[in-house]
């Protein structure tokens, strides 16, 4: 992945870099074509979301449309949403 024109607010993203690797995210801001800020609602919340660089990323073929509809409506989002949403994927235990 190169560019951030694939990846949408919502969005479920893989760290493959860094201390978080392995760590699913969800993607709560695109700041430019290159980093993005992701949370999980758990060891990143809502109010101190991770920036990534994209190519450190996998992107998972699903958006949470719970949490888009949410951002692009200006709604608030919470941890527990984020964290429920993360659960709900599959892919991360419930600890």
């Amino acid at each position: 992945m190169n560019d951030t024109s694939l990846i949408k607010l919502g969005q479920y993203v893989k760290s493959i870099k860094g201390r978080d690797l392995n760590y699913i995210f969800i993607v709560s801001t695109i700041i430019d074509d290159k980093y993005i800020k992701v949370v999980d609602g758990d060891l990143r919340k809502v109010n101190n979301p991770k920036v990534k660089n994209i190519k450190h990323l996998q992107v998972i073929d699903k958006v949470s449309q719970v949490v888009s509809e949410a951002i692009i409506n200006g709604k608030k989002i919470s941890d527990l949403m984020i964290k429920q949403e993360v659960i709900k994927l599959g892919l991360k235990d419930t600890k």
